[in-house]
């Protein structure tokens, strides 16, 4: 039951943490597990997840790989998580900075 972990690798889940990447701030659109960009894109997309341990699941994700709590996507998947949970509107202007920033690191939508 138990897995093993390289000391610069680590995991709670399925998606693997690189701790010599943490917060670099410098988010390589390849490095971002399928599932993360999965959410991501949801996220900007018409129908975003309403799942919001979903939504925190991306989010940690960009805590720790992109600018800590200043990043732009996990600042937006907080807001997310908290419109879902509390079903009070969300900040429009964190979307549109959310927006600029993928298509500033590659992964907005055509």
């Amino acid at each position: 039951m138990s897995q093993q972990q390289s000391a610069n690798s680590v995991s709670i889940d399925d998606i693997p943490v690189d701790i010599a990447n943490n917060q670099s701030g410098d988010v390589n659109p390849t490095a971002v597990p399928d599932e993360i960009e999965s959410i991501t894109r949801g996220l900007a997309g018409e129908q975003p997840p309403t799942n919001p341990l979903v939504v925190l699941k991306a989010a940690r994700w960009w805590y720790i790989h992109g600018k800590g709590g200043t990043d732009p996507a996990f600042q937006w998947a907080i807001e997310w998580a908290r419109h879902l949970a509390t079903d009070s509107p969300s900040d429009v202007e964190r979307f549109d900075e959310f927006l600029e920033y993928l298509d500033k690191i590659g992964l907005a939508d055509e």
